[in-house]
């Protein structure tokens, strides 16, 4: 049997970690919301689901914050305080620079907003680094829609096990398997990198 032949990374919780919980921190003192309500608005909310979706502008976005909370800050300042909540998760990302380092194409798959991938392509080097990119805020649509799925496969021209995708959502996983995908529960570093090597693909870049 032959290795995946492209890799497909989800962003969050697998290349990096984030906490909404340090957008809301900053946000809080200048709104009249609780800290549970500031929380569900920018994490969980029908308005954050329009902007990762791309049915709502950035601007849009803001206003929608401000129309809801009361805060006060300018988009610029709301941008910042939102979209700042990111680390890089440093051996997924040696990962990935083992693989781009074999010439194994690697992607991006991820329900994400135009702030959020603004900052991280600014703020960090290996995102730039990727054959491609499928974000929800410009396909219209949010994993685990099959639609973008789709976009993987004809993007890619890969299907099937050739495709190996890794994902810490359950749910995200599952809609992969289901197109017989090699998709993989990203629980920890060390588990991921351990199978993505019992599959034949390096996890160390040569030196």
């Amino acid at each position: 049997m032959n290795p995946p032949s492209v890799v497909v990374f989800d962003l969050g919780k697998v290349l990096v970690d984030y906490d909404y919980g340090i957008a809301s921190r900053r946000i809080l003192p200048r709104t009249r919301l609780a800290d549970a309500e500031m929380r569900h608005l920018l994490c969980t909310s029908l308005l954050l689901r329009q902007y990762e979706t791309g049915l709502i502008t950035t601007a849009q976005f803001h206003e929608g914050v401000c129309d809801v909370s009361g805060y006060d800050g300018g988009l610029e300042e709301f941008g910042l305080a939102f979209a700042d909540i990111f680390s890089e998760i440093g051996p997924m990302i040696a990962l990935h620079a083992a693989l781009r380092a074999a010439k194994i194409p690697t992607w991006i798959f991820s329900n994400t907003n135009p702030l959020a991938e603004r900052h991280i392509r600014a703020r960090f080097p290996f995102f730039s680094n990727f054959d491609g990119y499928v974000l929800s805020c410009e396909e219209g649509a949010m994993k685990p829609d099959p639609n973008v799925y789709e976009v993987i496969e004809r993007r890619t021209g890969r299907r099937g096990g050739a495709i190996l995708y890794l994902d810490d959502r359950p749910e995200n996983v599952a809609a992969g398997l289901a197109r017989g995908w090699c998709a993989v529960l990203h629980e920890t570093p060390e588990k991921t990198r351990a199978l993505v090597a019992s599959l034949g693909l390096p996890t160390e870049a040569m030196t």
